[in-house]
């Protein structure tokens, strides 16, 4: 079902609440920051939309998790200041959520001027979805509009009770996410590849069971392939088998061959004596020749082009999770290896899930490569479920 739009909502002079998502790292201050604004700029556009009308815009977000109290470490004052770098205008930085002071700053507002409330969470009844705490975020305002993705899949009060008391409609970063994700599940160009890495399978079992039947090709890295490689009888070293998900890979993989969907994983890996991002020794082995006591610790070279190649057949490529330890700049090769090449490919829609995916391709400098690199890690992966997400549900149908 489509949703208001924030070009079907009147917001011309109005007073207009947007939730943003400005999680970023902020223990390092604003040059922090600035390495990692992605959620920041990706606002942008529906700030300065609503700039451009004549509205008057207030900011809110939550940072980290101060679990209902005021830390003064999460307040959002610097993220507020890098903000303003952005948008080369003021940002107001508010020290109250609600309350006398927050109404008198809004009242005094001009067309065009920028207020960011303080950190969300700073209240317990956000993450309760609190109708009162609700109620209260929308007394000084007119409308509502949600740009913050990567927490539409939290029914929170300023996500889901918000839009009870306000005209609502999501914004143009939140459209995009839908419309892109929503295009390379629904009506992809084929060749459809996916990507699959991180951690655990057990984080993409309802991923790869939406997306299966669909595909073309299927890409398994990261710690994901330790526990499929397992499932065919591969010794994996020590590395951490999910033994719970052996018999769930060996059903993937057998689905896969029944549907014709071509199977990708890695002939040989990294691996080293030591989980460590400078182990003492480290080694390019075959699949089937790990030792015993050496982890798996990213693709290796020659299986990364492998990947590389394959996948410059394809048309749409929906990529989540990274190939090795990226964070590990040792065992962060096979994941560079297979973004460049996905950067590279001309025609090709690509669709990169959030999270440390995400922040690959920031630190990459290739998110202007990509045609849609999400902003929510855990939004984006149930989105890709075929889940439906509250805060995107709470809205009023178009």
């Amino acid at each position: 079902m489509a949703k208001r739009t924030l070009n079907q909502l009147d917001v011309a002079g109005k007073r207009v609440l947007v939730r943003v998502d400005f999680n970023v790292p902020i223990d390092q201050g604003i040059e922090g920051i600035a390495l990692y604004d992605q959620r920041l700029r990706a606002t942008l556009p529906t700030i300065r939309y609503l700039i451009d009308q004549g509205s008057k815009v207030v900011l809110c977000s939550h940072l980290g998790r101060p679990k209902g109290e005021v830390v003064e470490g999460l307040r959002l004052a610097p993220v507020g200041d890098r903000l303003a770098m952005l948008l080369e205008r003021q940002v107001k930085s508010l020290p109250e959520i609600t309350g006398p002071a927050v109404e008198q700053a809004i009242s005094e507002m001009s067309a065009g001027d920028v207020v960011l409330l303080e950190n969300l969470r700073f209240n317990p009844g956000e993450e309760k979805n609190d109708g009162a705490f609700a109620c209260e975020l929308s007394d000084n305002v007119d409308c509502f509009v949600n740009d913050a993705f990567a927490v539409c899949h939290r029914a929170h009060a300023s996500t889901d009770g918000i839009t009870k008391f306000l005209p609502s409609a999501m914004g143009l970063l939140v459209q995009k996410e839908v419309e892109s994700m929503g295009k390379a599940l629904e009506s992809p160009e084929k060749p459809l590849a996916a990507l699959m890495g991180g951690a655990k399978v057990s984080d993409k079992i309802l991923l790869l069971d939406n997306l299966l039947e669909k595909l073309d090709h299927l890409f398994i890295g990261g710690g994901m392939c330790v526990t499929f490689l397992n499932a065919l009888g591969y010794s994996t070293g020590a590395s951490r088998i999910e033994e719970d998900r052996l018999e769930f890979a060996k059903e993937i993989m057998a689905r896969a061959e029944a549907g014709n969907v071509k199977l990708h994983l890695p002939e040989n890996v990294v691996i080293a004596n030591e989980f460590a991002a400078d182990p003492a020794e480290t080694d390019v082995m075959h699949v089937g020749d790990v030792p015993d006591g050496w982890y798996i610790m990213d693709i290796a070279p020659n299986s990364a082009e492998d990947f590389a190649k394959a996948l410059t057949t394809c048309k749409t490529i929906i990529w989540n999770g990274p190939m090795g330890v990226f964070e590990m700049p040792k065992f962060s090769h096979g994941t560079r290896t297979v973004a460049n090449a996905i950067a590279g490919i001309t025609g090709v829609t690509s669709v990169v899930g959030g999270g440390s995916t995400a922040e690959a391709i920031e630190e990459l400098g290739l998110m202007d490569k990509m045609t849609h690199v999400s902003t929510g890690g855990g939004a984006s992966l149930e989105f890709l479920e075929g889940k439906e997400l509250p805060g995107i549900a709470a809205l009023p149908d178009a």
